[in-house]
Order: structure tokens, then sequence, then C-alpha cells
């Protein structure tokens, strides 16, 4: 006699449309609606449905991209042909719920925690430096973020240079961060995470701030803010050696620093001085990056606008300096076009992927890109046999 399994009841609508309300990711925080909680209910009505949505906060700037998604994902099964969205708001204990539920359920602690600096992250953080300004820091920085992106990671940028912060209109990031409760979820463009002094500024106001307020700001860009499961962290330092690259040693004592020279002696004289003191904050040096290399002339020559030969040098000295290996990652042409770029907010490796500087900011990418596992905290699985 042979026995059969129980029939499975057939899938009901309200199990279709639960279904394809799991599809719907929160545009800020990327995870699915129904289990960030914001799905109150829902009512079928024929044809139609009409679905109670909570906001995390009242006039959310992405609501007609959740109406959207949420349309396109129910009108997909059959017999359903409208949709109508009910938009409501978090309670204070909902949205004290989903932070809960975003920091993974555990109790708040008094002093913020960075996630990128615990033994268990996976998180590869490139700090770019400079030893001056001028040097093109801020581009390489946006354009390695977006290169990063564009090859499926999931990449983050803190603009941390305070006083001259320019990412955000660099990645082309209008819009500003959304707060649940204690929470920051930072805006996006081209899938890269930004936040930057400059979103919490009015207009084009100078940030007049002394060293532990810059050390606080560093550390809520840190903590404070909900970047997720990200691949890549990115930081445009300030130029220089000064409160900000400290904090950065205290914070994120694992970051690994990304030196950006010109090639001319007196920037990369500057440059070894920015690089030299990861000897202080025992920090690894990834490597140089030479940008403004020379500018390539319509007959195929090149120009050496600002000499040439200074990324090597602070390559060799370095490496000398530290007693370990520190490449010169790629040399970056000068370019118009990457300024122009920037100034639209589209990075050059997005907009002319085939040009020499994309193609010389793509290498550097694919340099970066390559993870390497810490062992740190690890077992290593290695059996000790105990003598007779």
């Amino acid at each position: 006699m042979v026995s059969s399994a129980p029939a499975q009841p057939a899938p009901t609508i309200e199990d279709a449309i639960q279904a394809a309300l799991a599809t719907v990711d929160d545009p800020e925080i990327r995870r699915p609606i129904t289990e960030l909680g914001m799905v109150k209910g829902f009512t079928v009505a024929g044809s139609g449905v009409k679905v109670e949505l909570l906001l995390t906060v009242a006039g959310c700037p992405l609501r007609d991209k959740l109406t959207a998604d949420i349309t396109a994902a129910v009108t997909t099964i059959p017999g359903i042909t409208t949709v109508e969205i009910d938009f409501g708001v978090m309670t204070e204990e909902q949205r004290k719920a989903l932070q809960a539920t975003l920091r993974g359920g555990g109790a708040q602690s008094a002093e913020p925690v960075i996630p990128f600096a615990q033994p268990g992250s996976k998180t590869r953080v490139y700090a770019v430096a400079s030893g001056k300004g001028g040097v093109g820091k801020s581009s390489v920085t946006v354009n390695l973020a977006a290169a990063l992106a564009k090859r499926g990671l999931s990449v983050g940028v803190v603009d941390a240079d305070i006083y001259g912060h320019s990412v955000p209109r660099m990645l082309g990031v209008d819009g500003l961060p959304t707060r649940v409760e204690d929470m920051i979820m930072p805006p996006q463009s081209h899938g890269v995470k930004v936040i930057s002094i400059g979103m919490f500024t009015a207009g084009n106001a100078a940030v007049v701030w002394r060293g532990p307020m810059l050390h606080r700001a560093l550390q809520q860009f840190l903590a404070d803010v909900f970047w997720g499961e990200l691949d890549v962290l990115l930081l445009d330092l300030p130029p220089g050696t000064g409160d900000v690259a400290i904090s950065l040693a205290q914070l994120l004592p694992n970051a690994e620093i990304l030196v950006v020279t010109t090639p001319q002696m007196a920037a990369a004289e500057v440059a070894e001085r920015a690089g030299a003191i990861a000897l202080q904050t025992h920090q690894r040096l990834i490597g140089v990056v030479e940008n403004m290399s020379w500018l390539e002339l319509p007959d195929g020559s090149r120009m050496e606008v600002f000499g040439s030969g200074g990324g090597q040098i602070v390559a060799d000295s370095l490496t000398k300096t530290v007693g370990a290996s520190v490449p010169l990652l790629g040399q970056i042409p000068l370019d118009t076009r990457v300024r122009e770029a920037g100034d639209a907010g589209t990075p050059i490796v997005l907009t002319e992927p085939d040009s020499p500087a994309a193609k010389a900011l793509d290498a550097v990418a694919d340099r970066l890109a390559i993870r390497r596992e810490s062992l740190v905290g690890k077992p290593l699985g290695l059996l000790v046999n105990a003598r007779k």
C-alpha cells in the first residue's frame, strides 16, 4: 500500500500579494518592506488591491518610487489590475523596532559602535589621503567609488574633508539623509551610499570646527549612519596630517591608506609625509595614485604639465620608510572631462568609460576590488596532537 503526503492547500490571493510585496525593497534601506514592518496591511476588492504602507518619516521623498515598485509587483498577479497605496507614518515605537531590526536587535550601547572596526567586518576600508590640496583627491575617490559600484560591489563614501566637502556634488547627490530615531539613512547616487557634512549645513556655509568636533562628526558618520553590508568604504580625507587623520586611526585602525599625488616634486615631497603617518598610526599603506600625470595631445604625444616621476618617487620612498611594498597603483592622465563630469555629478568612469583617464581609474579600482580576508579572531582549524 502506497501512502501519499497530505495535499498542500492552494495558495490564496492574499498569499500571492504578500509574496509580491516581499519582493519590493525600501529604496533607502534596500531591504524588503515586509521585513521592515512597513506593510501595515492590505485589502482586496475585485481586481483592485489597497495597501496600507507606513513610512519612516512624513513627507518621504521616495514615496513615488515606492508607489511605482509596489504597483509593478502586485499587478503581476493574475486578476489584479489596480493598486491603491494609503501612506501612513510609523509611530515612535515602530521606528525604534525598525532601528533594532537594522542593528541586529541588540541592546543600545551608550557609545556608538562602528561596524567596520569590529573583528568580523568584511568591509575593506580605504582612506584616500594627500599631502596637499589641489591634487584631485576627491575626483579620484568618487571615480573609484563609482567604478567599484559598477562592478556590483556595495560601496559607501564618507566625505571626511569637513572643511572642503565636495563629494555630494561630484557624485550628483541631491537628496538629504533620512533619520530613523538616532539612525541616519544615507542618500545614494550611481549605486554609492554617501554621507557628508554638506548635507547638514545651510547652503554653502563654511564649517568652522576644532578637533573634538571633527572627531565626533567622523564618529557619527561611521556609527550612526546605517550603511548596511558594504564591500568597500572609501573615506575622502582632508589634505595633510591633521585632526581627522588622527581620529581615523583611532576609530578605524584597520583602514588602509591610499595616497594621491601629482607628478611634481613639491607635491610628491608633501605626499610622502602624508603617507608616512601610517608608521605612527600602524595602518597599512595600500598604494599610491599619481593624478594629472600628463596631457594627451591630438597628435598622440604627451605633455607633462606637472613634470614626471612624482608618483613613483612617493611609492619608492614609502616602501623604504615602512619596510613593505607600497606600489604605484596607477597614473591618471590630465583630462578636462574628469572635471566636467565631476561638476555634472556623473563620474567619468560612467560617462566616458573608454577615455584614457577612465581606463586608468578602472585599472586602480580592479586592484582595490580584490578582497583579502583577515585571520584576526578566526579559528585556523589546526589540530594539536598531545604527546604520550
